[in-house]
């Protein structure tokens, strides 16, 4: 008679025996792999959210006062592609390095960003006068048009773009305020051409300007 072996049957303890090292790590990479591959297609999402809107959903006319006291609207842009910032001029982080950012940006664009506005509107128009604008623009580049005007007048151009902001009291004296950050690209018919955020770098903005923009008519396509 031929005597087949069998197999050791497993003990409890045999089948409770903890995974090894190789398989514990696989379960720990597999959810962390899975949460970047989300977060990955949210952030795709988002560019694509961001450059959808159709041009009668952001933006809209306006007219507020510039930094010379003189009152500007957006047929003052006509023909002109402007490049719109909502902030202020008490930020002390991302404002200041978002309008140093754009002016990087243009510069590196080259002689098509000539054809660029870089346009700075106030959220608080109760510190904001034209003459703190002024003084807070020229920091940044000379092409810079800083706007402000009362509440009553920027209520409604921050609710055509959608621009949120609201007052933060701070430990020092004053207040800040915070608000929605987004660079909007119009072109010279008013209409938002693309919307870029404001965390992205001088290089990228120029980039994404030059997708954003028409070739020039003497350049190919």
């Amino acid at each position: 008679m031929v005597m087949t072996q069998k197999s050791p049957r497993k003990t409890i303890s045999d089948r409770r025996k903890p995974p090894s090292p190789r398989q514990q790590n696989w379960k720990t990479i597999l959810p962390v792999m899975g949460i970047i591959f989300a977060l990955l297609i949210g952030a795709t999402g988002l560019r694509a959210v961001l450059t959808s809107h159709s041009h009668t959903q952001i933006g809209g006319p306006y007219a507020l006062t510039d930094e010379n006291g003189h009152v500007v609207s957006q047929t003052d842009f006509q023909g002109r592609y402007t490049l719109i910032y909502f902030g202020y001029t008490h930020c002390v982080d991302v404002c200041p390095l978002t309008l140093a950012t754009v002016s990087a940006a243009l510069d590196e664009f080259g002689p098509l960003g000539q054809n660029i506005t870089p346009v700075f509107i106030s959220v608080d128009p109760a510190r904001d006068t034209p003459a703190v604008v002024k003084e807070y623009i020229q920091r940044f580049s000379p092409r810079i048009v800083g706007l402000t005007g009362t509440e009553a007048q920027l209520q409604p151009i921050m609710a055509a773009f959608h621009v949120s902001a609201r007052y933060r009291t701070s430990n020092g004296a004053g207040y800040l305020m915070d608000h929605s950050s987004l660079l909007y690209l119009m072109d010279g018919q008013n209409h938002l051409a693309g919307m870029i955020p404001v965390d992205s770098s001088a290089h990228h903005i120029a980039l994404e300007l030059k997708q954003l923009l028409p070739p020039p008519k003497n350049h190919p396509s």
